[in-house]
């Protein structure tokens, strides 16, 4: 597929696995924005909307706030911009705010692993109840 082919929001939605629902409403508070409309008025989709997309979808498990959400994607849409052209003093700036922003997915991280551990160990609680359960062999079918 070229770069520039434009894809309908359906499209969009198999790709990145969001609902069409959470599609528009990351249109309609500015995070990703379609890249043009059709005629009709249907939204059209480049690949790098979709790739933005899955930024967003990758940033969701961290929690961040739309706030937060759009800072990040600014700082990204300027590094990827500015590319060697950033001063030094931007680029710091930059890269201090990636790094907050990495500290912050890091600590939701260990959250989710301690989470994650919990529930293991709980599944395997009930995999020991389980293992108690009589099977049922050896019962006598009661006549009646």
């Amino acid at each position: 597929m070229g770069s520039r082919e434009l894809m309908q929001i359906g499209e969009v939605a198999e790709r990145t696995g969001l609902s069409l629902r959470t599609i528009r409403y990351y249109e309609e508070v500015g995070i990703v924005v379609p890249s043009a409309r059709s005629q009709g008025g249907f939204r059209l989709y480049t690949q790098a909307d979709v790739d933005r997309l899955l930024v967003v979808k990758r940033m969701k498990p961290v929690e961040l706030t739309l706030d937060q959400i759009r800072e990040l994607l600014e700082i990204l849409d300027r590094l990827a911009a500015a590319g060697e052209s950033l001063g030094r003093t931007e680029r710091v700036t930059l890269q201090t705010k990636l790094r907050e922003f990495q500290a912050i997915a890091r600590a939701r991280e260990a959250v989710l692993a301690t989470q994650l551990r919990m529930i293991r160990e709980f599944a395997d609680d009930l995999s020991l109840h389980l293992d108690d359960v009589p099977t049922g062999a050896g019962r006598r079918a009661v006549a009646g």
